[in-house]
């Protein structure tokens, strides 16, 4: 896969539009803060890190819906989207990506990580925010590829790839390789949904002391 250390692949380029690549919907849950109160009182909570070897921040637990709640969440994505269908996906070996899990992450558990979600298990992915005291920075990026001479590239992964590091031939690329070009700005109860083919990632996270002051999403991946 590699090319030369942190060298990467020119990606095409589309600019995000509402409405075509991302969906943004507030007031998302009837129950936002009954749903939130339920997260916080999960004892299973899986860690990531700092607190082990995973690459994933903070700790998740699942489900952070119930079946009718995820079910009405997921027919307003219909209807955003225009999906006839949603499904979660998984290959043949099981493997599936986290959905419908809550995530909690701190200001010091997390960093701005750009990646795109697989393709072979997922077209569509969201994001819905949790915490009311979470400030608007701490939203959703869209990012775009910054190329070494510094003129900018692309930001969507397509076939054969499955992912950016397939995508761009390296797993490893430089700190600045990636430039924020959309930025979807935190608020509770809002509901962002995207195509997991773009270059994403939380803009910032926030909290230092407890699960109640710290940045809480559930996510979601869907095939269409």
């Amino acid at each position: 896969m590699s090319l030369f250390p942190t060298q990467m692949r020119p990606l095409p380029y589309r600019k995000p539009v509402e409405g075509r690549d991302y969906w943004v919907m507030d007031a998302a849950l009837p129950n936002a803060d009954e749903v939130r109160a339920r997260c916080l009182a999960k004892t299973d909570w899986e860690m990531g890190y700092p607190y082990t070897g995973e690459v994933w921040p903070g700790m998740r637990a699942s489900p952070a819906l119930l079946d009718d709640e995820l079910a009405a969440l997921e027919a307003q994505v219909r209807r955003l989207t225009g999906a006839k269908k949603l499904w979660v996906e998984q290959t043949e070996a099981g493997i599936r990506l986290n959905h419908n899990c809550v995530q909690v992450v701190g200001a010091v558990e997390g960093a701005v990580k750009p990646h795109t979600d697989s393709s072979n298990l997922c077209r569509y992915a969201a994001v819905l925010y949790l915490n009311p005291d979470v400030p608007d920075h701490c939203g959703t990026s869209l990012f775009r590829q910054r190329m070494p001479g510094g003129q900018l590239g692309g930001n969507i992964v397509l076939p054969p790839h499955c992912n950016l590091a397939e995508a761009l031939g390296n797993r490893f690329v430089q700190p600045n390789a990636f430039v924020e070009d959309v930025r979807v700005a935190h608020r509770c109860n809002r509901l962002l949904v995207y195509k997991a083919n773009l270059i994403h990632s939380a803009s910032a996270y926030w909290g230092l002391e407890g699960a109640a002051s710290k940045r809480m999403t559930a996510v979601f991946f869907w095939m269409a």
